[in-house]
């Protein structure tokens, strides 16, 4: 089966995501500044979750131009990462509109886990149908940031139960280390 569509659906529910994202910040009924102090957490976990979509959005579309072709596995596996993002407006929401709150808190670095975990069943089934010679088993190689990414949820997780702005901070220290530019892939689009 042709990639171009599973990018085109996958890139049209991630639009959706952020669309979803960014409905959920409200416009204040007053006119001074001093009324948009209140939408403060809210818009901070949009931008959060903006950032993870974005990065996640990013990887996607280098992940697809490493590959010539999908499989019903490959399938499955892009639509059960889209069915982790798509939670991601729910608990941005829910953790913005109760500031960060623990139990809040802690199912949103929960969603962020089980995306990385869908992520890494997508990349294995796609480096399995690729073959381990393949530029796309070339540019995964030892993915430490991927294997990394679900222990800084996990501290999160837990953290958020001790301390809010702890879990935080790894939620964000997490989001900076993928903000990084990765050139594993580009280097194996351009030399396969």
């Amino acid at each position: 089966m042709d990639k171009n569509r599973l990018e085109a659906f996958s890139d049209g529910v991630i639009a959706i995501i952020i669309t979803i994202m960014v409905l959920e910040l409200k416009v204040p009924h007053g006119t001074e500044l001093a009324d948009l102090r209140p939408l403060i957490p809210v818009f901070l976990s949009y931008v959060l979750s903006f950032i993870y979509v974005g990065i996640y959005w990013n990887n996607h579309h280098h992940l697809l131009h490493t590959i010539d072709h999908v499989t019903g596995g490959v399938l499955w596996a892009n639509l059960h990462l889209l069915f982790w993002l798509s939670l991601i407006p729910f608990t941005t929401g829910w953790m913005g509109e109760n500031h960060f709150s623990s139990v809040p808190l802690a199912l949103y670095g929960f969603v962020l886990l089980m995306c990385a975990f869908a992520w890494w069943i997508l990349q294995t089934c796609m480096v399995r149908t690729q073959g381990r010679t393949s530029a796309l088993a070339q540019a995964v190689g030892r993915d430490f940031k991927g294997k990394i990414s679900p222990v800084f949820y996990l501290v999160g997780i837990v953290s958020a139960f001790f301390n809010e702005y702890f879990s935080e901070a790894v939620y964000v220290l997490a989001a900076l280390m993928w903000l990084v530019p990765d050139r594993r892939f580009e280097k194996a689009t351009h030399e396969g």
